[in-house]
């Protein structure tokens, strides 16, 4: 254990995820020195500039009590380990985060962080969601696990639970950030499902062992989901929903933001249609999110509804076809004046739709076939005009 990693655990208890203050004294003076100064013992007696003397006694009687040594061996017995900015597991795009960058990660489960991160995709939004978003969370969290993508949520119950089951049940790889130690199960009813996340991926959080969740924990907890991946999905989010929190930090960090709709008249939709109406892609399968999130040539597949044989006519035969009535026969300068093709050109179309099986001769007229091809049988009246 070094004299930094040390450091950089007791600041865990000292400040508060997100301290931007305590980022930039982090980032001046280095984390032994910025220990050293909270508790009496730094090199230089100059004080912390930028808070108030309350609020700093604050900090010093935080530091007083800290002990890295307990919690990293408390860490240790329970399989955690805690990773810092500068060493082989930290993952860089944090960085991106500045003076608000953790301090450090306690970390559950065996994966490569850094390694996940490169290619990871968060997916939230809101705890009380309908059938719908908890199906197309799961769906589309499955879907981005077969694609080989980590899909990285904050464990709490609704859209956050769909996407981690999606992924396991894909066996795929999903990670937890959690507003609280990564060795306390919250919400109570996750609790099996952060062990099965632990397992097969990751549980991190910025918050020391036995740290339990606070509103505000949660709030800045999803800056890190925000940075700490590609792109950020929002399946289902009400005007006043975290979720729409998680979104915006992505796009003020250069990260693509998503969105699934709903019904417009869903209150639960809402606040993700607010955000399709921005900068917001819209998505609905997990084909759609790698293309914006993945690397060149990783395109969805052309969205087209089926061919029908009257598609695959030429122009000037698919105007003839359209000139004829339905239900009775019509007599070549009919047809010709109505298609604008002369009489000549008509004839040759008319035989080659006859080949085809569109029409059939009556006397001296023609008239559409009863059963067309592909199947459908002419009981409706003529399409001109009405395309």
């Amino acid at each position: 254990m070094t004299g930094e990693v040390a450091a950089r655990a007791a600041l865990t208890r000292v400040l508060e995820p997100g301290d931007e203050h305590g980022g930039r004294w982090l980032r001046e003076l280095g984390a032994v020195e910025l220990m050293g100064r909270l508790t009496g013992g730094g090199t230089e007696p100059a004080a912390l500039t930028g808070v108030g003397p309350e609020r700093l006694a604050g900090y010093r009687r935080r530091a007083a009590r800290a002990d890295p040594g307990r919690d990293l061996a408390a860490a240790a017995e329970a399989q955690v380990r805690f990773v810092v900015p500068g060493t082989p597991d930290w993952p860089t795009q944090l960085d991106d985060l500045g003076d608000a960058r953790p301090v450090g990660l306690w970390l559950r489960g065996a994966a490569d962080l850094r390694a996940w991160a490169l290619r990871s995709v968060a997916l939230v939004g809101a705890r009380a969601c309908t059938p719908y978003g908890a199906h197309m969370a799961q769906s589309l969290a499955g879907g981005l696990a077969e694609r080989g993508w980590v899909v990285v949520s904050g464990a709490a119950y609704g859209i956050d639970g769909a996407a981690h089951r999606g992924a396991l049940a894909s066996g795929g790889a999903t990670v937890a950030v959690l507003a609280c130690g990564v060795d306390v199960a919250y919400p109570r009813g996750h609790a099996g499902l952060l062990g099965r996340i632990a397992g097969q991926g990751l549980v991190l959080g910025e918050l020391p062992p036995g740290s339990h969740p606070t509103p505000s924990r949660f709030v800045l907890r999803n800056r890190v989901i925000a940075a700490l991946t590609r792109g950020t999905v929002v399946v289902e989010a009400a005007h006043r929903s975290g979720s729409l929190v998680t979104a915006r930090r992505a796009q003020g960090l250069g990260r693509i933001t998503m969105g699934v709709p709903g019904p417009a008249t869903s209150a639960l939709s809402a606040g993700v249609h607010e955000l399709l109406r921005g900068e917001a892609f819209l998505v609905s399968d997990a084909a759609e999110v790698v293309e914006l999130v993945g690397g060149m040539g990783e395109l969805a597949p052309e969205r087209r509804g089926p061919v029908l044989p009257r598609d695959l006519l030429r122009p000037a035969t698919a105007r003839v076809l359209e000139a004829l009535p339905a239900g009775r026969p019509a007599q070549l300068d009919a047809v010709a004046l109505a298609s604008g093709i002369g009489v000549d050109e008509v004839i040759g179309r008319l035989y080659e739709l006859h080949s085809l099986g569109f029409v059939e001769r009556q006397g001296d007229g023609w008239q559409l076939s009863r059963q067309r091809p592909g199947g459908s049988t002419q009981t409706g009246g003529s399409r001109r005009g009405g395309r």
